[in-house]
């Protein structure tokens, strides 16, 4: 008997650990690792904030499609190879990254991490979720998900230390791209080794098609305006940190708290999801999340970066999570179409976020504009949350 027991123990551990690293490379690198490199990469290569935005607007725009395409079967019993392969393009695009000049190459480069980024999100935890589920342990699905976190706080001590290093013939920010290549090609390996191989298929039936109500209307607007208001800050909080002062050091705390405080943040929210249910803490989270936005730009320096950064990374991750819980709450019979319209959403939101902010920062010469618009959006959210009858959704 206890034989029996210890088996599906080391199964959800090697789940857990190979979620976590796989989301650490698709996500903490792969679509984040943009953040904390690119201060140097403006100042070598001349760019302005507008084409930061651009470059960052092109990343989301491949997530999007990625996230979209992964919605569906077509995938059904190729998961595996999916999530490391794309693993492997994650890898790739990191160090062209390092390889690459101008806003055009750089923005494809950019848009197909997007998609290697969606792929290795959803095809990792449709594996490794899926082995929590069948075990009913939780804890799967909060290991899987601190990865980002973890991701993010690596990198951010990983940009710092190769600060300190000497200077040599090839540009610093491109050591980092290298760098960061070098790091996920050791996540990927060991995903690669640790991965379980999922048992059976996904169904690729087709969904009958959603049933809109109001709060479902509401939850999706809300939740595509959040991909708005969230990810001015997430893009450009280093660029901030450095704006009010050129200390590596801070650029480094700023982003490692932000990874840090994200890698515990479904943790610390459990409790007052279970007190309160998923919709309220969805949106106390939001609320939480705009006082964060605005905290970048109306605090003290270095204050503002500090706890601007440790707020948002305390919330994106929890709101990306309860926002999806709600929807399938809200259209079981239709899980796979709500997630990819939720995803759209979301998908445009991050879109637009970057390039209004990337021009208003262009045009005043300051992140203070655009993280107080992002802040409002994040407000208004909050308020379409509250009104649009979300909140009468029972957790079960």
């Amino acid at each position: 008997m206890m034989h029996r027991t210890a088996a599906p123990s080391r199964e959800t551990l090697r789940a857990a650990i190979a979620g976590a690293l796989a989301i650490a490379v698709a996500m903490g690198l792969g679509r984040f690792f943009y953040t904390p490199v690119l201060p140097g990469m403006m100042a070598g290569l001349h760019l302005d904030a507008a084409d930061a935005g651009i470059i960052a607007a092109a990343n989301f725009a491949g997530y999007l499609l990625g996230a979209v395409l992964a919605a569906y079967g077509w995938a059904a019993g190729h998961e595996r190879r999916l999530a490391v392969g794309s693993l492997v393009a994650t890898v790739l695009l990191l160090l062209a990254m390092g390889l690459l000049s101008g806003v055009a190459a750089l923005s494809v480069v950019r848009f197909l991490a997007g998609l290697a980024s969606a792929f290795g999100l959803i095809f990792t935890s449709g594996i490794v979720l899926s082995i929590g589920l069948s075990h009913r342990e939780p804890r799967v699905q909060m290991a899987h998900f601190s990865g980002v976190g973890i991701g993010i706080a690596v990198s951010a001590v990983l940009v710092y230390l190769l600060s300190l290093a000497p200077a040599s013939a090839i540009p610093a920010w491109r050591v980092d791209w290298f760098a960061g290549a070098l790091l996920g090609a050791a996540g990927l390996a060991a995903v690669a080794w640790l991965l379980p191989r999922p048992e059976g298929s996904a169904s690729a039936v087709r969904e009958p098609a959603i049933i809109w109500t109001r709060p479902l209307a509401a939850l999706t607007l809300s939740y595509g305006l959040f991909g708005i208001g969230y990810v001015v800050t997430a893009t450009f909080i280093v660029a901030i940190a450095r704006e009010g002062a050129e200390s590596p050091l801070l650029e480094c705390l700023t982003w490692l708290v932000t990874g840090a405080a994200a890698a515990v943040s479904l943790l610390v929210w459990k409790p007052v999801e279970r007190r309160h249910g998923v919709a309220a803490a969805y949106l106390m989270a939001i609320l939480v999340e705009t006082v964060g936005v605005a905290a970048t730009v109306v605090l003290p320096f270095p204050a503002s970066a500090l706890i601007g950064g440790g707020l948002l990374g305390l919330t994106f991750i929890v709101i990306t999570a309860y926002g999806l819980q709600l929807g399938r709450m809200l259209a079981s019979a239709s899980a796979r179409r709500v997630l990819a319209l939720m995803t759209a959403a979301f998908g445009v939101g991050q879109i637009l976020g970057p390039l209004g902010a990337g021009f208003l920062a262009a045009r005043t010469g300051s992140y203070a504009l655009p993280s107080l618009a992002a802040s409002g959006v994040l407000l208004l959210a909050a308020a379409i949350t509250a009104l649009g009858g979300v909140l009468s959704i029972k957790s079960r």
